[in-house]
């Protein structure tokens, strides 16, 4: 049976323990964006920073952050929960793109890894999550997020109507000593 986020959200601990690696799916309030094509958006999450997390009726996940960026970063809801578990830290892995660069997603990925390592709360909330929906490893979930924020076609708007950016940013971690030197 896939994931859904109603048999997600029926497993209170899983819920818990997505909290943690800031995933809440609390319902939220009316969205504060707009989605071209899409009269009533699904949203199924948010995150600390005010972004939202949408389930597109194509079954893509969308993110729109609140500082104006948005993008699909997974092809189904199963891959975003294998993302978020993989990579809690999905959002630094594009913040660190260099524009888009894969390569430098994958520098970004390992140094950010490499700065949770003795992160106990962190590997423990991926343990369970994974034993408690019986998720498998993602193959290579920064290829994957890669592929799904440069093939996202979602045209998100501000209420406004001025649209959203792509959710790749211009940093490298060459632009942070912390994780420059954690990839040295």
């Amino acid at each position: 049976m896939p994931l859904t986020p109603e048999v997600l959200t029926a497993d209170s601990e899983v819920v818990a323990w997505l909290g943690g690696l800031d995933v809440s799916f609390a319902a939220d309030d009316e969205p504060w964006f707009t989605i071209d094509g899409l009269d009533s958006p699904r949203q199924v999450g948010s995150d600390s920073s005010g972004g939202a997390f949408v389930l597109l009726p194509s079954q893509d996940v969308l993110y729109v952050s609140s500082e104006g960026r948005a993008g699909i970063i997974a092809g189904s809801f199963d891959a975003f929960v294998q993302l978020v578990v993989a990579r809690p830290y999905w959002l630094d892995i594009l913040k660190f793109s260099a524009g888009g660069d894969l390569a430098e997603m994958r520098r970004a990925a390992d140094a950010l890894e490499a700065t949770l390592e003795d992160e106990d709360d962190v590997n423990e909330a991926r343990e369970e999550i994974r034993a408690r929906l019986d998720l498998p490893e993602p193959d290579d979930p920064v290829g994957a997020l890669y592929d799904a924020v440069a093939a996202s076609d979602a045209i998100v708007r501000a209420t406004d109507g001025s649209p959203f950016t792509t959710l790749f940013n211009r940093f490298s971690i060459d632009n942070n000593p912390t994780l420059r030197n954690a990839a040295a």
